[in-house]
This record gives C-alpha cells, structure tokens and sequence, in this order.
C-alpha cells in the first residue's frame, strides 16, 4: 500500500474520531444533568444573529479585505516591501471591517429593542 494515500485516510479518520467522542460527550453530559433534574430548556441554542446580519457582517469583512489589498498595493508601489504591505492592511481593514459591522449591529439592536 502506498504511502500518499494514508495519510488522508487518517486525516478523515481523525476529525471523524473527534466529531464523534465530542458529540456522544455532549449527550451524555446532558442526560446526567437531565437525570439530575436539571431544566432542558438550558440545552436549547442561543439566539443567532439573524441572516441578515451575517450577510452584512460578511459583506463588510469582504470589502475590507478588498479596500486592504487596494491599500497594500498603493503601500507597495510608494517603497514598503510587497509582503508585508499586503498582509498588514489586509488584516487592518478587515478588522475594521469586523468592528464597524459590531456597532452596526449593536445599533439596529438597540434600535429595535425600543
């Protein structure tokens, strides 16, 4: 048997062992806490932001990263070296990005709170 093939094969066996002793864990927690008379509502998800919000969050983060390679490549061509002018303002706007979209979503939030 070669070599190459085996190593993805224990790659997938891997994340499967993983996934599958996380999961069977999380049951059995939740039935010793159920079997202690716990409340199962406390097992029910958290609210999600809704869709909207992701598409916003993710729309913002991919602009950022765009306006960061524009700018890294503006940086480049006025004398920072190539690399680290591209991966510098690719993280800072798009962790502008992230945080704009934060306060944007902690505003309409808010908004539809009151």
């Amino acid at each position: 048997m070669q070599v190459e093939i085996l190593v993805p094969i224990a790659m997938f066996a891997m994340v499967f062992g993983v996934v599958y002793i996380a999961v069977t864990t999380r049951n059995k927690e939740r039935l010793a806490l159920i079997e202690k008379g716990a409340d199962p509502e406390l097992f029910k998800a958290k609210a999600q932001p809704e869709n909207g919000q992701r598409t916003m969050k993710a729309g913002l983060f991919f602009m950022g990263i765009a306006m960061g390679i524009l700018a890294g490549y503006f940086l480049s061509r006025g004398g920072m070296e190539e690399t680290p002018a591209y991966f510098s303002m690719i993280f800072l706007f798009g962790g502008i990005a992230l945080v704009v979209s934060h306060y944007l979503q902690k505003k309409n939030q808010e908004n539809e709170d009151s």
